[in-house]
């Protein structure tokens, strides 16, 4: 999900019109759960918030097809559909909604600005980054074949639709180690795909993954294809490869689990703001307030441990409520 992109400062590249600068008191970048959310209560706060969306409008809950752990929905809903309700919300209460990538930041001043892509420049008191992060995916053209239909990139998230089926999950640290004992407890069988000979995964971790009966592991592993005809029913992998062994075999499974991490996007905001080495915005423990002044971060953009829509959610709460706080404060 490409939410910003890096400024072209290549020579001859367009410069932005700094005559162009819009002056708003809220502005939030991204339009997944914790975008909308931040922007419900900022304009039921009467912040008057700018919301731009980024690239993909409602962010990676679009590309879910049903959600069936997102409270006030018994019988499930697909994630278009709750991004849509979650965005006449916004608008319902005044959000002004636009299309636009961020493409460069600047919080050195008092006042924050935020580069757009039409070379538009808003300048904004309060700024809420909910950019989300971005899973990582193999490569192969069979993951957007069956993207929906049998491969995803969160365990958590879909392995409910996988009761009592056969599994794979690709990885070999902490999450995919987690990723394999959660679904363990679901699915009839867990194959846990290793490119190496070791798992990168804590010593606990990897004890869980051990004495847990129903995953096997893989070893020296590497997923080449997966096939099916109305979804995923198996994948095609090499063993050894590189070596003399090496082998193609083929896994009768319902569902492929990605779980080689996440790449936050952050990249833009990082030359001010306070990240860890992945590229997760720090935040102040119990808050969503970074290192600047005026600048909070909700949702994935900041969450590595957790990475839900009900918990992106919530912590766009907690920035519009911190954000009318610190307003509040610059108006006395």
């Amino acid at each position: 999900m490409e939410l910003f992109k890096p400024l072209d400062v290549t020579p001859g590249s367009e410069k932005p019109d700094s005559e162009n600068i819009e002056k708003v008191r809220c502005l939030i970048i991204g339009s997944g759960p914790a975008g909308y959310t931040a922007a419900i209560y900022a304009a039921r706060a009467n912040l008057k918030p700018v919301l731009y969306t980024g690239l993909q409008m409602g962010g990676q809950l679009t590309t879910t097809t049903e959600v069936e752990n997102f409270p006030g929905y018994p019988d499930g809903i697909t994630g278009t559909q709750l991004m849509e309700d979650l965005r006449k919300q916004a608008e319902r209460f005044g959000t002004d909604i636009r299309m636009g990538i961020a493409v460069d930041a600047d919080f050195s001043g008092v006042r924050h600005r935020i580069i757009f892509d039409d070379n538009k420049i808003v300048e904004a008191d309060a700024v809420i980054i909910a950019t989300g992060a971005t899973a990582k995916y193999l490569g192969l053209e069979a993951e957007k074949k069956y993207a929906g239909m049998g491969v995803s990139a969160c365990a958590t998230c879909d392995g409910f639709f996988y009761r009592k089926k056969d599994v794979a999950v690709v990885g070999g640290g902490d999450t995919a180690a987690e990723e394999a004992t959660y679904l363990a407890g679901i699915c009839n069988k867990v194959y846990l795909i290793v490119r190496r000979n070791v798992l990168r995964a804590s010593k606990a971790m990897q004890e869980r993954v051990m004495n847990t009966p129903n995953i096997e592991v893989l070893w020296e592993h590497q997923v080449l294809d997966l096939f099916g005809d109305n979804g995923v029913e198996g994948a095609v992998l090499v063993k050894k490869k590189g070596t003399p062994k090496e082998e193609q075999v083929k896994i009768k499974i319902d569902g492929l689990f990605l779980a080689i991490g996440h790449t936050p996007n952050s990249e833009i905001f990082r030359k001010y703001i306070e990240t860890d080495e992945t590229g997760y915005i720090k935040t102040i423990p119990g808050t969503t307030r970074t290192n600047i002044e005026g600048v909070f971060a909700a949702g994935d953009v900041q969450d590595p441990h957790y990475r839900q829509a009900v918990t992106a959610a919530g912590t766009g709460c907690m920035a519009a409520i911190d954000a009318e706080r610190y307003l509040s404060e610059m108006r006395k």
